[in-house]
């Protein structure tokens, strides 16, 4: 994975977190990190080369209006006021690819001098186990810092770690011997058709392949997850931007030195499902 600065641009060296989303249901984690660029006013620095990503292309997603300057299926920006660099990913990676695509970018990472990684990510509602909304909208979390998936900070904001984590597990032993790089034990290799087995599921998606290849890099990983469906996840993007702030000790209100608007809202969004009505039939 190459990284290809923007004329006159370099990364920041005093940002020590990124923050990236992993794609799944809703595209949630693509909306927070829109949320997060266009609130901190992040500057594009570049954006990264690879093979593992589907290529696309469109206008400039923050504005405050369309400028022309084109958008890229991997994006890096810099807010150096909050000491964090954020990756924008705006297509899938070419199927059967995800292990490559996040040793690539793991290893990208890692030469960068990052410290700390967040992952934002969705998770689709229907598979949810113990449905509790008494208390609105949840915030799950999967850390590195404990061989179990646990972390002490995140137990104190409240939020419970992904149960569906199992390190002991086969499926997810199988994907940590792969992001490693080791050879494989037979007695975690999955027999024919295993794959598409309920223990696969949650290791199969894109979060837990970074969670893995990053982890195996020597890197603190956290990701924040909701559970969602589709349809308009917005609010579900404002509520995992707020847990990432929450996690990084950054105000939202401080972004722009103005309380009264906490959020700038990306120029992408007027239109993101689909144009305005025409009400003039009416």
């Amino acid at each position: 994975m190459e990284f290809v600065p923007e004329k006159g641009k370099h990364v920041n060296g005093d940002s020590s977190t990124l923050i990236l989303p992993a794609l799944s249901i809703g595209n949630v984690g693509q909306l927070a990190v829109d949320l997060l660029v266009a609130s901190t006013r992040a500057e594009r620095i570049g954006y990264l080369d690879t093979p593992y990503v589907l290529p696309c292309v469109g206008n400039d997603a923050y504005g405050p209006v369309p400028n022309g300057e084109l958008a890229l299926p991997l994006e890096a920006y810099d807010s150096s006021a909050n000491a964090m660099t954020l990756i924008q990913q705006r297509s899938p990676v070419v199927k059967g690819r995800m292990i490559e695509f996040a040793k690539n970018l793991a290893d990208y990472v890692a030469a960068s001098g990052k410290k700390h990684v967040v992952v934002l990510s969705s998770l689709d509602f229907g598979r949810w186990q113990r449905v509790d909304m008494s208390s609105g909208l949840q915030t799950l979390y999967l850390s590195s810092t404990n061989s179990d998936g646990t972390d002490d900070y995140c137990e104190q904001l409240g939020w419970k770690k992904l149960q569906e984590y199992k390190p002991t597990q086969k499926a997810w032993k199988y994907l940590s011997t792969l992001a490693e790089g080791n050879a494989i034990p037979e007695s975690i290799l999955p027999f024919e058709g295993e794959l598409e087995e309920e223990e696969y599921y949650y290791p199969s998606l894109p979060f837990a392949a970074l969670f893995s290849c990053l982890k195996a890099k020597g890197l603190k990983v956290t990701c924040l997850f909701c559970y969602c469906s589709e349809g308009d996840n917005i609010p579900d993007a404002f509520h995992l931007a707020e847990a990432a702030c929450k996690l990084l000790d950054l105000s939202p209100s401080n972004f722009q030195g103005n309380s009264n608007d906490k959020w700038v809202i990306p120029l992408s969004w007027k239109t993101l499902y689909g144009p305005p009505a025409d009400m003039s039939l009416f």
